[in-house]
C-alpha cells in the first residue's frame, strides 16, 4: 500500500471528482433531448470516475496496480476516438464535412509536420484516415494490454523498467507511436475543421480533452525517467506518485468537464424529448456505433452501410436499419456534387460556395487551407465513406 499521507489526500479528491463526474452524467442523461451528442460527450465525462477510482484503488492495491493502470489506459484511447465521432456528428457527419470541404487542400506547414508533404486534399480520403488514426489506437491498445498481461505473468514485464531484457521499454515504444498517431490524426481534424466547428466552442473542450489524456501519459513517462535516473527512489515510488497525482487532477478535470459540457445546452431543448434515465443510459452505453465505424474504417472491399434514422425525439437509432451503397467522391467530381449540394448534405451545414462567385467560404477562413478547386483536373477518385443520410421513420424504404 501507498504511504498513508498520499491515501488521506488522494481519498477526498477522489469521491470530489466522482461526485462531480456522475452529477453531471445524471444531469446530461435526465436531460438527454439530442442523443446523437450526448451519447459522446456522456462516455467522455466518464473518464473521471474511471481515472480516478483506478487510480485510487492502485494507491491501495499497488501489487495489482498493473490491471487498474490497464483500465485507465484502454478508456484512455476510448475517449479521443469519442471525441472525435463528437466533433464528426456536430458538423453533420463525414460526408457533410466532405461536401462542405470540397476542392480545399490543407497547405505544408512545420507545426503540423507536413512541410515536406504536398497539399492534403480535404476529401474523404482525408476524414477516412483521421477516423483510422484514432481507430488504430481503440483497437491497438487492448491487445497491448493482454501481451503485457502474459509477460508480467512469465516476470518479463515491470512498470518503469527500461532494460532492455525487460519488455516494458518496446512496449511503451509501441504504445508512444500508436498514440501519437491517434492525437496527430485528432489535431490534423480539428485544423480542417476549426471554422466548422466554431459554432460548438471546440477550444475548451479540446483543452480539456488533451490535457487529461496527454499530459497524464507523457506526465507517467516522465515519472519513471525520473526513476530511472535517480530523482525518484524507485519504480514503484514513482508509480504511487503518478497515481497520487492524477487523483488529485481528475478533480480539477471534473470542474474542467461542467464548463466544457455543459447540460444545460441541452437541457428543455426543443429537439427533443428525453426518454427517461435507464433508457438514455442504455443508449448512450451501446457500442453499434464503434463497431460499424470499425467496419466502415478498415474494410475496403465493405460495401453495404447501414444507415440510421437519427431520430432527434427518441434517439432511437435501432427502430430502423436501411441499406445502400454509398460512394462519395472526390477530386474534380466533387465540383458537379457541389452544386447539387442542398440535396445530400443536412440542413445544418451551409457551403456559402455552392454559388459561383458568392463571398469567401467559412473553411477557407483557416490560413492553413487553401483553395485546389481551380487546379489541374486529378484522375477520377472514388472513396467510400459513410454519410449520414436522414430518413424519415414513417416512410418503408427498401434496398437501393
Amino acid at each position: 500500500m501507498a504511504p498513508i499521507y498520499y491515501i488521506l489526500i488522494a481519498l477526498p479528491s477522489t469521491i470530489g471528482a466522482i461526485a462531480l463526474a456522475l452529477t453531471h452524467i445524471y444531469r446530461h442523461l435526465l436531460n438527454y433531448t439530442e442523443p446523437t451528442y450526448q451519447r459522446f460527450i456522456v462516455r467522455i465525462i466518464f473518464m473521471v470516475p474511471v481515472y480516478a477510482l483506478t487510480s485510487f484503488l492502485s494507491l491501495i492495491f499497488n501489487e495489482s496496480s498493473i490491471y487498474f493502470d490497464s483500465i485507465r489506459e484502454i478508456y484512455e484511447a476510448w475517449v479521443i476516438y469519442n471525441f472525435l465521432a463528437l466533433c464528426l456528428e456536430w458538423v453533420g457527419g463525414p460526408g457533410a464535412v466532405v461536401l462542405s470541404l470540397t476542392g480545399r487542400v490543407l497547405k505544408p506547414n512545420w507545426c503540423l509536420m507536413t512541410c515536406c508533404f504536398p497539399p492534403i486534399p480535404l476529401d474523404g480520403r482525408f476524414i477516412r484516415r483521421c477516423k483510422q488514426g484514432c481507430l488504430q489506437f481503440v483497437i491497438l491498445k487492448p491487445i497491448l494490454v493482454a501481451i503485457t498481461f502474459v509477460l508480467y505473468a512469465k516476470g518479463k514485464y515491470q512498470d518503469g523498467n527500461f532494460s532492455a531484457r525487460q519488455s516494458y521499454l518496446y512496449i511503451t515504444i509501441i504504445y508512444t507511436i500508436s498514440y501519437s498517431m491517434a492525437l496527430y490524426a485528432l489535431a490534423l481534424f480539428y485544423v480542417a475543421c476549426r471554422d466548422l466547428l466554431q459554432p460548438f466552442n471546440p477550444v475548451p473542450k479540446f483543452i480539456i480533452i488533451k490535457s487529461v489524456v496527454f499530459l497524464t501519459y507523457w506526465q507517467g513517462v516522465l515519472v519513471f525517467l525520473a526513476a530511472k535516473s535517480g530523482h525518484i527512489k524507485d519504480p514503484e515510488e514513482a508509480a504511487e506518485f503518478q497515481n497520487f497525482i492524477i487523483c488529485f487532477e481528475m478533480l480539477i478535470a471534473a470542474v474542467g468537464h461542467l464548463y466544457a459540457f455543459p447540460y444545460k445546452e441541452y437541457a428543455g431543448a426543443n429537439i427533443g424529448t428525453s426518454r427517461g434515465f435507464g433508457a438514455s443510459l442504455a443508449h448512450a452505453l451501446m457500442l453499434n456505433d464503434f463497431y460499424h465505424d470499425t467496419v466502415h474504417q478498415f474494410a475496403p472491399a465493405y460495401h453495404d452501410y447501414v444507415l440510421y434514422n437519427h431520430s432527434n425525439d427518441t434517439g432511437d437509432e435501432g427502430a430502423r436499419k436501411y441499406r445502400t451503397k454509398t460512394f462519395v467522391p472526390i477530386g474534380s467530381e466533387m465540383e458537379n456534387v457541389r452544386k447539387n449540394k442542398q440535396t445530400f448534405a443536412p440542413p445544418t451545414v451551409q457551403s456559402p460556395n455552392s454559388v459561383q462567385g458568392t463571398t469567401k467560404p467559412e473553411a477557407m477562413n483557416s490560413s492553413l487551407l487553401s483553395d485546389a478547386s481551380n487546379s489541374a483536373s486529378a484522375p477520377y477518385d472514388f472513396t467510400l465513406i459513410d454519410m449520414d443520410i436522414q430518413v424519415p421513420a414513417n416512410k418503408e424504404t427498401g434496398k437501393k
